[in-house]
């Protein structure tokens, strides 16, 4: 019997269903080697050697694999990378040698401190965050960041300062008491910033040890402080990192919180980074890469942000009374009042 077109229909189908499956199944064993090949191309080549060279190694080759791993360890010291912008000694390189003073002090005012409760973001090592409390006479002022090796230098750096002053008083009050016209009663000790130092030159009235704090914190993502209100807050050469790390959104929440935090008539001080550092850091980490792909909103347009967004009332550029800084780190630097 011949079969009938319903019977005819369905082999057919049967047959498509087989080739299909068929189809199926040998693409599934590429995928299968296409992920094989990639873990066998994960396997470290040394341990490919010894799968496929059962000899065993000799003294000359034992002491080259040694020497190598020596070459690699150091290779690998010398390329440390910080994601955050948390370099270690990063004044050592900010400031010059022939300076003794971050010259971003010349431009800040006296009246934004003096008395005040202050905020500094990103605060790295503490040095520039010790030196405001030191020339200006803050009330108070917290160092964040969020690297705790850097929050563990600042410490090192503020008791090592505190030292340093009580040093300086007690050598002043043995020279007042020998000379009746206080000749070497202003006495001084420093040492150089550019290695990462701190210089005590602060009127004995002023306990630094009371004035300066340090906390480690990641700003953006943080609740710890929310219940804080400053006078002042610094975030200085900051943004970039915040930025390359969180994206647009971590950008619009750093804001958001400092004019949170912000007591109504304070100053917030930024120094952003321009987008070309943007483009030379891009690549310290996958995120990095990824969010710098996405930014739209650039630094060119921080300022219109703050006042039109976020509501700062006004902004002064103080980048004209910077003189002296590194190369690379002539950067604008901005006053905004809440």
């Amino acid at each position: 019997m011949k079969p009938t077109s319903c019977e005819r229909m369905g082999r057919d189908n049967d047959q498509k269903k087989d080739k299909k499956k068929r189809k199926r199944s040998h693409e599934n064993e590429k995928s299968v080697e296409k992920v094989v090949a990639n873990e066998e191309k994960k396997v470290p080549t040394q341990q490919k050697q010894q799968q496929g060279n059962e000899k065993v190694p000799t003294q000359q080759q034992n002491q080259n694999q040694l020497q190598g791993n020596c070459n690699q360890s150091k290779k690998k010291k010398s390329q440390e990378v910080y994601p955050f912008g948390n370099y270690r000694n990063y004044y050592g390189y900010r400031i010059s040698n022939d300076t003794d003073e971050d010259p971003r002090l010349k431009v800040l005012k006296k009246e934004w401190f003096v008395g005040k409760d202050c905020l500094d973001i990103g605060c790295n090592s503490g040095i520039m965050t010790i030196h405001i409390a030191k020339k200006f006479g803050c009330r108070s002022i917290l160092g964040v960041d969020i690297d705790s090796s850097r929050i563990e230098d600042a410490h090192w750096h503020l008791r090592k300062f505190v030292r340093m002053q009580n040093s300086a008083k007690s050598s002043e009050k043995e020279s007042s008491s020998k000379s009746a016209d206080g000749a070497h009663g202003s006495m001084e000790q420093s040492t150089s910033l550019s290695n990462g130092e701190v210089k005590a030159d602060i009127p004995e009235t002023i306990d630094l040890s009371q004035i300066v704090s340090f906390q480690k914190e990641n700003f953006v993502l943080t609740r710890n402080l929310d219940e804080n209100r400053y006078d002042t807050i610094l975030c200085l050469s900051v943004t970039k990192w915040v930025h390359l790390n969180w994206g647009d959104d971590g950008l619009i929440t750093l804001f958001s919180k400092i004019w949170r935090l912000l007591q109504p008539g304070g100053i917030f001080i930024m120094e952003p980074q321009p987008w070309k550092s943007y483009e030379n850091n891009r690549r310290v980490s996958e995120t990095t890469a990824m969010n710098y792909r996405k930014i739209v909103l650039r630094p060119d347009r921080f300022q219109e942000i703050l006042l039109d967004k976020i509501g700062f009332r006004t902004v002064e550029d103080l980048t004209s009374g910077l003189s002296g800084a590194s190369k690379g780190f002539d950067r604008q630097i901005l006053a905004f009042q809440k």
